[in-house]
């Protein structure tokens, strides 16, 4: 017991509060009076709270994927659909069986069922692991003080600058984070995908993704990160200005080279050949005056068959992306509704006020950190010579304690809008006249992607964007009661 008590001791300075067991020479615990003495406990404190909160939602939707009954609610809503119409006749894809392809809907769905709890329970219990990984590694770090330790062994390896050694610390972190991570990736793709028929990735496939994505990393995060840290060091009392300029104009830069240089260094885009779904799609664009040029098909199949669409683009200037899995799941009526239901976003503003929203909560979150900037009570809680504190360190303790409680309640409510968003897109796409279409090609991507319709009402609301399929379901019929 005694031996417990000493090791405990390494890590509660004089003042009772929490201190990391590797300290910079020359740090010293902030004094008892001050704001950020307990900076460390308190941030121990909230990673734990968090942990519980999300372990125990993790916990309800596990329980909802355990459920052996097919769900009443899924059951009379998607019967519903059937008997307004169903799956259309004539529409069998090539390979597959008329019967099933034209028939109705919910058999299709009840077969997929225990299949899909199947793979719910496997990626909760994944989940659970990896959060418990987390919260451990976490704490173990934080403890320990690995931050002030990486930094002064990256002051070692080069000691030419504070922005040289901030790339060499970004850089170690980032190996370690990898390699830490890698067996979790590894077992994600490789046992849960591939156990449940998603995964098309070989494990040569896998491992050049990873190196791109570091090769990648390193040519634009470490300028990205330089440039960052000479405007705080230039830009003066006012720098958080100049540093949210600087994001908006590299948000911008990405959003135009990420789907035109960076995805195609990972997936092959072919243009859409001439067919009536191109021309429907062209037609459907051009009478909601959404200026489309170019429509693309990814070769999504050759890592998942998982399905997917999406847009891309500025001004007159407007791409689709379908994935080439999505074009064998749906019917060509199903996939020109859902991208009319992807053209509502754009109609609606959401994608403009998604984009806005973000550059405003950057700009605040800068501005909030200028007001913390020279803490140095709080640098010295976690290990750090308070007064000469990195700014690199200073930027990363401001987002992992005194914002990190600011951006789980913003992302919170960022979710709850995204999933407000989903029905106005639903609307838009039904006032469109392919309400029916939307239906029937939702339960089809529900059953094809083995997507959950078992849910903890709680769990879903703190996590997923998009609503639940039997709710965006009542939603379209409900939509369509009020017009008759």
């Amino acid at each position: 017991m005694e031996s417990i008590k000493t090791f405990l001791s390494q890590f509660i300075d004089e003042n009772g509060n929490v201190t990391p067991l590797y300290r910079q020479e020359g740090s010293e615990a902030p004094p008892a009076d001050s704001v950020y003495a307990a900076a460390l406990t308190y941030t121990l404190m909230f990673t734990f709270v968090v942990y519980i909160l999300e372990a125990n939602l993790d916990d309800m939707q596990y329980a909802a994927y355990k459920v052996k009954e097919f769900p009443k609610r899924v059951k009379e809503v998607v019967w519903k659909v059937d008997a307004a119409g169903g799956a259309k006749k004539g529409e069998k894809k090539e390979g597959e069986e008329e019967e099933e392809e034209s028939g109705p809907l919910l058999p299709r769905l009840e077969k997929a069922f225990e299949s899909s709890q199947a793979y719910g329970v496997d990626k909760i219990r994944f989940q659970m692991v990896t959060q418990l990984f987390g919260l451990v590694e976490g704490v173990v770090f934080m403890l320990c003080g690995f931050m002030p330790y990486v930094w002064d062994l990256s002051s070692g390896i080069y000691n030419g600058g504070e922005i040289g050694t901030s790339l060499v610390f970004m850089g170690i972190t980032t190996v370690i984070s990898t390699v830490m991570e890698l067996p979790f990736e590894l077992y994600s793709t490789f046992q849960i995908e591939k156990k449940h028929g998603f995964n098309k990735m070989t494990i040569g496939l896998f491992f050049t993704d990873k190196v791109k994505s570091l090769f990648l990393t390193t040519i634009i995060g470490g300028p990205f990160l330089a440039l960052m840290l000479k405007i705080i060091e230039y830009g003066g009392d006012r720098f958080y200005v100049y540093l949210w300029v600087f994001m908006f104009l590299f948000s911008v830069l990405m959003m135009t080279l990420v789907p035109t240089v960076i995805m195609p260094m990972f997936n092959k885009y072919e243009p859409l050949k001439d067919c009536d779904l191109r021309d429907r799609t062209f037609k459907l664009a051009e009478s909601i005056s959404y200026p489309l040029t170019k429509l693309f098909v990814m070769d999504g199949s050759k890592r998942s068959s998982h399905s997917n669409a999406f847009m891309f683009g500025f001004g007159s200037n407007k791409r689709v992306v379908l994935f080439d899995t999505l074009m064998n799941q749906a019917s060509d009526d199903e996939i020109l509704a859902i991208l009319g239901h992807e053209f509502g976003h754009w109609k609606l503003g959401h994608n403009m006020i998604n984009f806005i929203t973000t550059q405003i909560y950057t700009g605040i979150s800068f501005y909030a950190f200028s007001l913390c900037f020279n803490a140095s009570d709080l640098y010295s809680a976690f290990g750090f010579v308070g007064d000469t504190a990195p700014t690199l360190i200073a930027l990363l303790l401001f987002f992992q304690t005194i914002w990190a409680p600011v951006d789980k309640v913003l992302s919170f409510l960022l979710t709850m809008n995204s999933r407000r968003m989903e029905f106005e897109a639903d609307k838009f796409g039904f006032d469109l006249g392919m309400g029916q279409d939307l239906q029937t090609g939702l339960i089809k991507l529900c059953v094809e992607n083995k997507s959950g319709i078992t849910y903890a009402k709680l769990y879903s609301m703190y996590h997923h964007s998009h609503p639940p399929i039997d709710e965006r379901l009542s939603a379209l019929m409900n939509y369509e009661k009020k017009r008759i």
